[in-house]
């Protein structure tokens, strides 16, 4: 299925590049709401998170014609969503941070209020995932929870397919010591 709707995302691509208005509307409609869940990986934020995938949208179509393999534009569309997020939050950085301390207090009385264990259990992860540096929770998302590879994530987040390993791995390891000394401070 996943190979069908990148055979298809190719072809509206081709006919957006030839200048298809109908074909750019229908890649806004199939891609909008994934670059959306991307930006907000960054920004935490629904409405900033909608309002950089607007921006990035128009740089995309600006540049759709410089784009030489349309079977890439998922990765290329994502890499162009990940840079506009990040310009974002390095103008923004003193307010994100009163807002994320507000943000990790009320996610600990969450926590508290979680009757299930199960539910507690995925609050614990979801919490401890925002203790990690921002680099490697966003390659833990894009490989776990978007599902790209190692090659097409170095391509996004551009750096090299050996700094996405390096970055899996100590995320995961970083992950593993959170979760246990959470454990032990119960």
């Amino acid at each position: 299925m996943k190979k069908a709707s990148k055979i298809f995302d190719s072809l509206l691509v081709l006919q957006c590049q030839s200048g298809n208005k109908r074909a750019a509307s229908l890649l806004v409609k199939r891609w909008h709401a994934k670059l959306c869940r991307h930006a907000y990986w960054y920004t935490k934020d629904l409405e900033i998170s909608k309002d950089i995938v607007q921006d990035s949208w128009s740089t995309i179509f600006i540049k759709i014609k410089s784009l030489k393999d349309p079977n890439r534009f998922g990765s290329w569309a994502l890499t162009i969503v990940t840079r506009t997020a990040i310009n974002w939050l390095r103008k923004h950085k003193k307010e994100l941070e009163n807002l994320n301390m507000y943000r990790n207090q009320y996610d600990e009385v969450v926590l508290d209020n979680h009757s299930n264990e199960k539910e507690k259990t995925l609050a614990r992860l979801k919490l401890s995932i925002k203790e990690l540096p921002i680099h490697q929770q966003v390659v833990l998302n894009l490989f776990y929870i978007e599902e790209y590879n190692i090659k097409e994530i170095s391509e996004i987040v551009n750096v090299s397919t050996g700094t996405v390993k390096s970055r899996l791995f100590t995320a995961r390891e970083k992950l593993k010591l959170i979760l246990n000394n959470r454990n032990y401070e119960e």
